[in-house]
């Protein structure tokens, strides 16, 4: 039987019958944006990029951040209406830019959901000690950091815990209904909110002087490159706005609702993202801010208001909870719908006798990702998880301009406008955030697509189906 190994092999999408009602309005999406985007960034790595990259200037960090996501999230939003069935960006690319090009992305997309995971779980783990300590509760220091912290422990005991839990509720199958994801949306941004409201009076302007530090003769450490490194690094902070694409569907009329629930949500995470930027490092100066969880140094200094700082707190690590839980729910499922086109091992795929999950799936994440929590600091985790999500989005920037020459004819419900000059602007945005990152993160990237492909080459192309269907032709 000969078998078609032609790498770029593209899977035939079928059109499904879909019970999906197109209910959502432009400012529904919006809200769903807000919900997906705000969450582990924010609470976790302003702190470290402002301490170590930016000062102050973190703000535009968060500027550059954004702009390198509305490029990427028009061309994503094309791929969405495009593709007339539900998936991310590993299944767009199996439709239209080849086996190969779908599994470096799926690889990619292994650094957005599984290091990102560990990135939260660290931040959760710092902001529950918090929380503990303000009760006189003190943990060994040494079984809550990691070897390479700068006040380095032993394990993270307590980052591994809060995976475990997720990974509980995930294989069990308990689905949050639509009023608890409504409270935590609202949670989220009702901490972000409140953050600055009081914090503004809390504010030391000291602290803003200098705004922009100047350089330290590093590439990335103050100065201009270290708001373009920083920039690279909070870029985990955007993470989630492609949600808003994947409700394509549903949208009542995706030409028009999608560009305003993509940009709209970015846009207003934007403004308080700044604000909050802004007013963290006005109450505690940039220096003492590599932390894990900054909001939790920053509620400390608010003196007299207790209560507050608990609550701000609480809702913090609600929030970090449920990031965690989308973030190893997409990966599972990412991983799933690689099993099943069988570039990955049947196990990824196989599905509990009783919960209906992919609970084999689970558990060999929560081995690769407790290890990421347990010994590796949060700027490090940080960083790979945004360098995975901007690879993938570069790669998606340039699908849309091979597209639009290779399949003039597929109807698009949402074009992209100025391409390809948008596409190429998405481009040249995301891969400067990629070269702000510095040398280690991107040499830990190329050692992990370099795996990728090894497996690939080893295994994958041999496993696929779809080169086994082509071979059978």
């Amino acid at each position: 039987m000969y078998r078609d190994m032609t790498l770029f092999a593209t899977k035939a999408v079928e059109p499904e019958k879909t019970e999906l009602n197109p209910t959502l309005t432009g400012l529904q999406l919006i809200a769903l944006g807000i919900g997906a985007i705000i969450g582990a960034g924010i609470f976790t790595l302003t702190g470290v990029a402002a301490a170590t990259h930016a000062g102050p200037a973190v703000i535009y960090s968060f500027i550059f951040a954004a702009l390198g996501c509305a490029f990427a999230g028009l061309c994503y939003s094309e791929f969405s209406t495009m593709i007339p069935v539900a998936g991310s960006a590993y299944t767009y690319s199996y439709a239209t830019l080849g086996e190969i090009v779908a599994w470096i992305i799926g690889w990619a997309l292994v650094l957005e959901y599984a290091v990102g995971a560990a990135t939260v779980s660290v931040s959760w783990a710092e902001t529950l000690t918090s929380i503990l300590t303000s009760f006189g509760i003190h943990l060994p220091h040494s079984l809550i950091a990691s070897p390479f912290d700068p006040t380095p422990g032993k394990v993270n005991l307590l980052a591994v815990a809060s995976l475990c839990l997720v990974t509980a509720i995930l294989i069990r199958g308990i689905k949050e209904s639509a009023t608890f994801n409504s409270l935590i949306v609202a949670l989220k941004v009702a901490v972000v909110v409140f953050f600055i409201g009081i914090g503004y009076f809390f504010i030391n302007y000291k602290n803003y002087h200098p705004f922009l530090p100047p350089n330290t003769g590093t590439f990335g450490s103050f100065g201009w490159s270290g708001v373009l490194a920083g920039a690279g690094q909070i870029f985990f902070a955007y993470i989630g706005f492609d949600a808003v694409s994947t409700a394509a569907q549903e949208a009542r009329n995706p030409k028009r609702d999608m560009p305003i629930g993509i940009l709209g949500s970015l846009a207003i995470c934007t403004v308080l993202y700044i604000l909050y930027a802004a007013v963290l490092t006005g109450i505690v100066n940039y220096k003492d801010l590599n932390v894990a969880a900054p909001l939790a140094v920053a509620v400390d200094q608010m003196k007299g208001l207790p209560w507050i700082a608990f609550l701000m707190k609480l809702g913090s690590l609600c929030g970090l909870t449920s990031v965690m839980l989308v973030f190893l729910y997409g990966q599972s499922r990412v991983f799933y719908s690689m099993s099943k086109d069988g570039l990955l091992p049947k196990l990824f795929s196989e599905l509990h006798s009783r919960f209906h999950t992919p609970w084999k799936s689970n558990l060999v994440l929560l081995l690769f990702v407790s290890v990421g929590s347990a010994f590796t600091p949060i700027a490090r985790l940080g960083s790979l998880t945004s360098i995975g999500t901007l690879f993938a989005f570069v790669v998606v920037c340039i699908g849309i301009v091979i597209m639009r020459k290779k399949r003039p004819d597929l109807p698009r419900p949402f074009r992209t406008p100025w391409v390809p000059a948008l596409p190429i602007f998405g481009v040249l945005i995301n891969v400067g955030l990629m070269a702000g990152l510095g040398a280690v993160t991107w040499s830990a990237f190329l050692i992990w697509m370099a795996i990728g492909l090894v497996i690939y080459f080893a295994y994958s192309r041999f496993t696929s189906h779809l080169q086994g269907a082509s071979g059978s032709r």
